[in-house]
């Protein structure tokens, strides 16, 4: 048992280790203060550089599976990157599909699309700097009105491209629950189609089924930084569109203030509205989806017929011309950029998102 320590040896410890502080290492060994220091205050190994990951490889429990890994992924990512570095929000989008292909292979094989994208996170992670160049850091939540709508405020906040406000007034609308703070956040969504927009709340929402709706602020809130970015890029008519197009159909409709009905489509009638929306202009297609909707038909067969109509872009892609041939890209090759794949990934977030939303978001 070591003996106690006089006030007197504990004060010239604390002065030994505020001396090498100011001067260095380098020159507190010279002086021999550094290796007095260490002998005393500490009996451990350790491995300069390499010791974080001798850490994590001693401190990592041994039945960490995928979904853990996945998980822990997801909020590493979120915390870099906030919503605001291209690379890094594709990586978090593919985290969830990635786990949910794993678990259509044999079990041997499980691992490889996981580790895939789990490789493309950390790197990502290093090359934008790590943990010292964080993007989400704890934020105070705001002070709202009780009066008017949360998601209208919210909306209000990110148009007016204040990142700080529109975090803020987030934080306090996820002080109520998961389930509203995802509702309120999609109002700011719905301001625009672009496919980025929409997938990120849905890939995130995805992720809570993973990592638990206590972490929805986390993720979600990079959908509210998303948004705030996209208001600084170069706006036209055809892009503000949904801001007026939206709620035109909502009042027009009568959709505002009732439930999302329940009657069931029959495959011709989903063929018929599908092939409208093909060939119909944005707000053509808008009408006859709000048509529906307020006609009681199902949403899932209305997004049917939507995602039906996204597939056709794919079908008919005649892929890269040589103007646009790059490497990585061949000639012919639809890659994932093409129109046809966002509006089917789009396509895709809407139907899930109308899942779990509320009636209003249901409807939009």
């Amino acid at each position: 048992m070591n003996a106690p320590r006089t006030r007197r040896e504990f004060l010239a410890e604390v002065g030994r280790g505020m001396l090498v502080a100011a001067v260095g290492y380098e020159t507190a060994s010279e002086l021999g203060l550094a290796s007095t220091l260490t002998e005393e205050t500490t009996d451990k190994l350790t491995f300069g550089s390499l010791e974080p990951l001798v850490c994590l490889m001693q401190e990592t429990p041994v039945n960490t599976d995928l979904r853990r890994l996945t998980a822990a992924a997801a909020l590493a990512n979120a915390r870099t990157f906030g919503g605001e570095d291209y690379v890094g929000f594709h990586t978090m989008m593919a985290l969830a599909p990635a786990l949910h292909m794993a678990q259509e292979l044999p079990a041997e094989l499980q691992p490889l699309p996981v580790f895939k994208v789990l490789y493309r996170n950390t790197n990502r992670i290093q090359e934008r700097g790590g943990r010292k160049e964080e993007v989400l850091h704890p934020v105070k939540p705001a002070t709202l009105s009780e009066i008017r709508p949360g998601g209208e405020v919210l909306r209000e906040a990110v148009r007016s491209k204040k990142v700080d406000a529109a975090e803020r007034t987030f934080a306090a609308l996820a002080q109520r629950s998961a389930d509203d703070a995802f509702n309120d956040l999609l109002f700011a969504v719905q301001d625009n189609t672009e496919v980025h927009r929409v997938v990120l709340p849905h890939r995130a929402w995805d992720l809570l089924g993973l990592i638990g709706k206590e972490q929805a602020h986390t993720l979600l809130r990079q959908s509210v930084r998303y948004c705030v970015k996209a208001e600084s890029w170069q706006h036209t008519a055809t892009w503000d569109e949904p801001r007026t197009l939206l709620p035109k159909m909502l009042e027009d409709h009568k959709l505002l203030g009732r439930s999302p009905g329940d009657r069931k489509a029959e495959d011709n009638w989903v063929e018929q509205l599908s092939q409208t929306i093909f060939k119909s202009t944005p707000e053509q297609a808008a009408e006859a989806a709000a048509a529906a909707l307020a006609e009681g038909m199902l949403p899932s067969d209305i997004g049917e017929a939507i995602t039906l109509a996204a597939n056709q872009l794919v079908l008919r892609d005649m892929g890269r011309t040589p103007r646009d041939e790059v490497p990585g890209k061949p000639l012919g090759s639809v890659h994932g950029d093409s129109i046809g794949v966002h509006a089917c990934d789009s396509a895709n977030a809407w139907r899930n998102m109308a899942r779990v939303s509320n009636a209003r978001n249901c409807f939009a």
